[in-house]
């Protein structure tokens, strides 16, 4: 919803202070010079990565539009959960848990948090290391390096879209510099009519430059950082289960551990104690 706000903030002020100004809205509309910077940046986008990262991109940017999942109550969720895990573990065992991590989705302890659930990237995350708890044939050092180097595997694939994104933007002022050449060429062609036509094909080519600037730092350059910003929300999930699992693995009892990855969460979806602790005292009574 803020990206289309975003938008109409851009396009209000721009064609808004042209209009203001005294200039004629009809002389920017110039579909031939749109398909000329759309068509070869698409195609440039198409060139310059390989289908993973085309999939990956065409599948990201719907998500952009989209407010963040990333919220307090998520990662209420998040930590509820992970205490259930490690309460039954301390309880009963970690072999008292090898069915909930071999079939999350069957799992009553996994079902009761949906919102984890369906993200099947987290829960997989989990239940991997879980089960690497379960083996007892890893230490904390070594799962935790294990763990970091996923972590970063997955910022790094999680850039691909973000990168691509920022290509096709920065290429966008140089394909509105060729529409306008273009369009100069053109108006030399037509060098012996009147001044006055000669004027209008000078402007339409000279918005060419224009809309290729719009394009790249209006439209498709701030992509790129709301997707390294959803990135970098998506990451903390990780984070939060790396270390809440580390503490338990260190000995900490389950209200410590999760306290522990309570603290690394941003300051905006950071629940407090209180907020955490009456979750969890909630989601026993289910």
């Amino acid at each position: 919803m803020l990206v289309i706000l975003g938008y109409l903030v851009v396009l209000g002020c721009v064609f808004g202070g042209f209009a203001a100004a005294g200039g004629h809205l009809a002389s920017l509309f110039q579909p031939v010079e749109l398909l000329q910077i759309g068509g070869a940046a698409i195609g440039a986008f198409f060139v310059g990565n390989n289908g993973k990262s085309i999939k990956a991109t065409l599948a990201a940017i719907p998500g952009l539009f989209r407010g963040s999942r990333h919220t307090k109550d998520l990662y209420m969720e998040l930590m509820s959960l992970m205490f259930d895990v490690l309460s039954k573990v301390r309880k009963e065992g970690l072999m008292s848990i090898e069915g909930d991590i071999d079939s999350p989705s069957d799992s009553p302890l996994f079902s009761k948090y949906p919102a984890v659930l369906a993200d099947h990237h987290i829960v997989e995350f989990m239940t991997d290391y879980l089960r690497l708890m379960v083996s007892g044939n890893m230490d904390a050092f070594q799962i935790e390096n294990l763990m970091d180097n996923e972590i970063e595997t997955h910022h790094h694939e999680g850039m691909v879209p973000a990168g691509a994104i920022a290509k096709l933007g920065d290429g966008m002022p140089a394909f509105g510099i060729v529409a306008c050449v273009m369009g100069v060429v053109h108006t030399m062609e037509s060098v012996g009519i009147p001044p006055s036509e000669l004027g209008l094909l000078i402007a339409k080519a000279l918005v060419g430059t224009f809309l290729g600037i719009l394009l790249a730092y209006g439209f498709v350059g701030p992509l790129a950082g709301l997707h390294e910003q959803k990135l970098e929300e998506e990451t903390k999930m990780y984070q939060c289960v790396k270390v809440t699992l580390l503490a338990s693995l260190n000995g900490y009892a389950p209200a410590l551990a999760i306290e522990f990855g309570r603290k690394v969460l941003y300051s905006t979806e950071r629940p407090t104690f209180s907020e955490l602790e009456d979750h969890i005292k909630k989601s026993k009574t289910k």
